[in-house]
């Protein structure tokens, strides 16, 4: 699953800050609050024939999380939007392309850890890039020793650029070699991917894990919207992992690779016991809704 470099992003306009700026030449201040501490928000997005996917929902997590770590002088939401459309403009972009929309706390005048020293305002920084689907038709899951972080440490209800605990949980899935790393709570029930959402599906019944120990992900919540308008039983419960290994399908969501079947967890292949196909019913509604849905910049 180790993505590869595609030539297509050879020559990729990057935009930081009102300029757009080829690839090689786009970098941001070591006095950034990025490089200092990891300290910026983030999103992902996708791109579907000129329509940026549930894109109002984005950006209200890129400013929700943005206030609650305190960022000043954040840019305005249309200022926003105008750099997302200036950046797909600029690289002739209409489909299969991700966009990594980044803003940080911004430059500081020092070195340090206080935010007073942030008097710049954010940096915004609007990475796209030609990139379908990254993952396989399936995958495996490798479960980890490393925890989720608890609302206690840092909540994950925050979408920050601290991701040292899901980059050392991916480590651990590459050495058992597996595709991914299944993170858990603090009580050992199942919390979400290294990098993506999880669902399991028994007797019919769509579940996932409640999103206190992980990101309430915005594919995530259209699924269980989509089960919803569509009659597909559903629920978000506390799952053991036990349950993910006798479940009839698996699956994992995500911007960067959409739904994504899950062959095998801890070596344990899923078996689907229970008749058709629900995993399938749902990727049919998904991709019905990334056919229709989502707003139109281009």
């Amino acid at each position: 699953m180790l993505q590869t470099q595609n030539p297509a992003n050879d020559n990729l306009q990057v935009y930081i800050d009102g300029q757009l700026l080829h690839r090689d030449a786009a970098k941001i201040s070591v006095f950034d609050s990025s490089v200092q501490g990891g300290d910026a928000v983030w999103e992902g997005l996708r791109v579907y024939n000129g329509r940026v996917f549930s894109l109002d929902a984005h950006l209200d997590r890129l400013y929700d999380s943005a206030h609650a770590l305190w960022f000043q002088r954040v840019p305005e939401r249309d200022t926003v939007i105008d750099a997302i459309r200036q950046t797909l403009l600029a690289n002739d972009m209409r489909n299969d392309v991700h966009i990594r929309l980044t803003l940080t706390r911004g430059r500081k005048i020092t070195s340090g850890m206080d935010p007073r020293l942030n008097q710049a305002g954010c940096t915004l920084i609007v990475l796209a890039e030609h990139k379908p689907p990254v993952y396989p038709e399936s995958i495996t899951l490798a479960t980890s020793s490393v925890r989720r972080n608890p609302p206690m440490s840092v909540d994950s209800k925050i979408h920050h650029n601290n991701l040292i605990n899901n980059i050392l949980a991916k480590i651990e899935a590459n050495q058992a070699g597996a595709d991914a790393g299944l993170m858990l709570d603090k009580d050992g029930f199942v919390s979400e991917a290294n990098g993506v959402n999880v669902f399991c599906i028994r007797r019919g019944e769509v579940r996932t894990p409640y999103a206190d120990y992980c990101l309430p992900g915005i594919t995530r919540a259209t699924i269980l919207s989509l089960c919803q308008d569509h009659g597909i039983p559903h629920q978000e419960a506390r799952i053991s992992v036990s349950e993910f290994y006798t479940a009839d399908e698996v699956f994992t969501t995500g911007t960067m690779g959409e739904l994504t079947r899950v062959r095998a967890i801890d070596g344990r292949e899923i078996v689907n016991k229970h008749g058709a196909s629900v995993l399938e019913r749902v990727q049919a509604h998904f991709r019905e809704l990334t056919r229709s849905g989502g707003t139109k910049l281009l």
